[in-house]
């Protein structure tokens, strides 16, 4: 299919088709890879929450590292 590109304020775009974008199989939100002489797009990759939690968590545990020492020990079992 041709079409042309077209100015949108100060940028430039293309308008896609409602049934071309059914059988694309695109959502709201996709990624532009360029190459040289075309522009791709592609569904954009959905950040996983789980690999953040999983980073938080790491990074806690390494904070809490600090907190094992035996004058700790004893503070709390003086409070206990």
């Amino acid at each position: 299919m041709k079409t042309t590109i077209v100015s949108i304020g100060n940028s430039r775009g293309v308008r896609i088709p409602k049934p071309l974008l059914e059988e694309s199989g695109l959502g709201i939100n996709v990624e532009l890879k360029v190459r040289k002489g075309e522009i791709k797009i592609v569904p954009a990759r959905l950040e996983s929450k789980t690999a953040s939690l999983n980073e938080e968590y790491l990074l806690s545990l390494s904070s809490l590292k600090d907190w094992d020492t035996p004058e700790e020990d004893a503070a709390w079992a003086h409070l206990q």
